[in-house]
């Protein structure tokens, strides 16, 4: 699993977020291969309404944390990656 660190722009308004504002996300990717982890989350932001992606930061989760009750247990979104495959979260600035 991969965790990045993303921006991305808003292609079109939606509830408090208007075309063309530059949002922060953290996205989790549960793929073992870094370069389609990447493709992914970009792909992932793209189909939620981002353009000009840009990945700041990632970090690799190894399968021992990964399969670690106690952590998977404390990080909901590492829980909702594990099953769906992903996890998108937007911040505000």
């Amino acid at each position: 699993m991969y965790i990045f660190s993303a921006n991305g722009t808003a292609r079109v308004d939606r509830d408090d977020i208007r075309k063309g504002d530059r949002k922060p996300f953290i996205v989790y990717i549960d793929y073992v291969d870094r370069f389609g982890a990447e493709q992914l989350c970009k792909v992932y932001l793209m189909r939620a309404g981002f353009t000009d992606i840009e990945i700041e930061n990632h970090k690799f989760v190894g399968e021992s944390l990964r399969k670690d009750p106690r952590v998977v247990e404390a990080d909901k979104a590492m829980q909702a990656a594990i099953k769906g495959g992903y996890m998108i979260q937007m911040f505000d600035e």
